[in-house]
């Protein structure tokens, strides 16, 4: 009788993975955004944590074409955007200490942050 070989899938292959946070900051200026991205980087580096980032994620463009007036001149036209910008920084294995300081920042308005574990 032929002996059965088991084949090894890439999930028992791999080694678990050690957990990390991911945090992502979006705003609508970029140098209020590289501001706080600083002083997330600082507080984490004060507490030796192995910061990966951060990473520019491309800018979000929204755009809106108005007629300028309400009723004649249908030619005329005026077009708006906003831009999103947003930025991606992982903290490799964190401790306690790193995430309860990274939740008592104070950032400024506009900043807008998510953070998950993965």
């Amino acid at each position: 009788m032929a002996t059965a070989t088991k084949k090894t899938t890439k999930k028992e292959a791999t080694a678990p993975a050690e957990p990390k946070l991911r945090i992502r900051v979006r705003a609508y200026e970029h140098k209020i955004l590289d501001l706080s991205v600083k002083q997330i980087m600082d507080t984490a580096n004060r507490f030796d944590a192995k910061i990966v980032g951060p990473v520019p994620l491309p800018t979000e463009i929204k755009r809106w074409t108005v007629n300028r007036s309400t009723f004649i001149d249908k030619d005329s036209r005026e077009q708006f955007e906003m831009r999103i910008h947003k930025r991606l920084i992982d903290i490799m294995s964190p401790s306690g200490k790193v995430i309860e300081a990274l939740t008592n920042l104070n950032l400024p308005s506009g900043v807008t942050i998510d953070v998950k574990m993965v």
